[in-house]
């Protein structure tokens, strides 16, 4: 189920981050559209703060199911308080769920693969799958890929309280393509500051979008943001003057005699 939130902060990037910590949500766990970048206005006057708008997923609920009727216990016989249930190995359930969906998804496919599952430092897990075949799993521009990353969340966290965020892999296509991504975007930002004009980039999921945020998060003379409609969402960079050469090039005010 997509769901949606909106923040608003000084900056594009403030109001992200706000809107993660309160979903406890990762860069690549949303898309973000900017509803209104934010404006400085002339000496503080006309100023505005940037609106965003995220959109996530969550499981569906599950379906009620009726409690069942219990008689009342009789006077006489005084009910013992159950036992206290161990407290369930969270990352243990979820890794043998996810190797369950993913053994079973996999098959389905006609692929073999040796799936091994360990615990990301950030939290979550991270499965990476390595066999022949690997291209079908992967699929083009990792579509494929993304969408069994999908599914795997999905089926893992349908119904739980608590979400284990699950990143799958093939043959380290990710970090392949993490890198390409980053030379991708650095060149990119280089033609936005010599011809001082936006550009856009291909269509990417929303992985390989926040990809290109972070690369460019601090690179001087240029932002980013997002546009469109999935599946053809891009990035776009703007060409953005320093404040020095804002300052600048307002009008000066003129004494006349």
């Amino acid at each position: 189920m997509k769901k949606y939130l909106e923040k608003s902060a000084k900056t594009e990037d403030e109001a992200l981050a706000a809107a993660l910590a309160e979903l406890g949500l990762e860069r690549d766990d949303v898309s973000v559209e900017i509803v209104e970048r934010a404006k400085s206005g002339f000496l503080g006057i006309g100023a505005s703060p940037a609106v965003i708008r995220v959109e996530y997923e969550v499981p569906d609920a599950p379906e009620a199911k009726p409690e069942p009727v219990h008689e009342a216990p009789r006077p006489a016989v005084k009910a013992e308080a159950p036992a206290a249930p161990a407290a369930p190995k969270y990352t243990e359930g979820a890794k043998a769920a996810t190797e369950s969906f993913l053994s079973g998804l996999l098959e389905r496919m006609g692929v073999r693969a040796e799936i091994t599952i360990r615990d990301r430092e950030n939290g979550g897990l991270l499965v990476e799958l390595s066999g022949p075949g690997m291209g079908a799993v992967i699929g083009r521009r990792g579509e494929t890929l993304d969408a069994i990353q999908h599914l795997t969340n999905y089926a893992v966290n349908r119904g739980s309280e608590k979400r284990c965020h699950i990143s799958v892999d093939a043959e380290s296509y990710r970090a392949k393509r993490e890198e390409s991504l980053v030379r991708l975007a650095e060149k990119m930002a280089a033609k936005v500051v010599k011809y001082k004009r936006s550009m856009a980039l291909e269509p990417m999921n929303s992985y390989e979008r926040h990809v290109i945020h972070t690369a460019l998060q601090n690179y001087e003379g240029v932002s980013t943001s997002s546009t469109g409609v999935e599946p053809n969402r891009r990035v776009v960079v703007s060409y953005e003057r320093p404040a020095r050469q804002q300052a600048d090039s307002r009008p000066q005010s003129r004494e006349w005699s």
